[in-house]
């Protein structure tokens, strides 16, 4: 999948046009920022890890990582994150792309706490150099999400 899939994900909501290439990679949080001029935080990462044998993306904000105990507490095992090779063949997005959108059959998607914060975030598209500014509502209801969890902390800056 691709951000040409994204595209035709978002057309049946008529907002495939709002869909921002750019010219320079958006694959981090930080070049992300920086493609689109904004704040770290404000890039809507997406996690992939796997539950109970199956596919599941938590979107949380750029400047916060996954809080283990929490995560534990909730999901009621470790966090293990999906290869490269689990993320493609079981979501169908590349590294660097990975977002809910135009994902395959069986995906669970869960939004954090640490978004709520925001009017607007952005989340990649399908590929390494691509996004969307989407507000929590609007990211709510394009992302299929199962419910809001708290499993985040700050990252720590030196």
């Amino acid at each position: 999948m691709s951000v040409e899939a994204v595209k035709e994900y978002f057309k049946q909501y008529g907002i495939e046009n709002r869909v921002l290439e750019f010219p320079v990679s958006s694959a981090t949080v930080e070049l992300a920022a920086r493609a689109l001029g904004t704040q770290n935080a404000r890039i809507c990462k997406t996690l992939s890890f796997i539950v109970n044998g199956g596919p599941v993306l938590i979107l949380t904000a750029g400047d916060v990582k996954i809080d283990n105990p929490k995560y534990k507490a909730f999901f009621h095992t470790k966090a293990k994150m999906m290869s490269p090779g689990e993320l493609e063949e079981l979501v169908g997005h590349k590294i660097g792309g990975v977002c809910p959108f135009a994902v395959k059959e069986g995906v669970s998607v869960y939004l954090d706490e640490s978004l709520k914060r925001f009017q607007t975030v952005f989340p990649a598209c399908g590929s390494s150099n691509s996004a969307i500014e989407l507000t929590i509502e609007e990211l709510e209801k394009y992302s299929g999400f199962k419910e809001w969890i708290d499993v985040s902390k700050p990252v720590e800056t030196n």
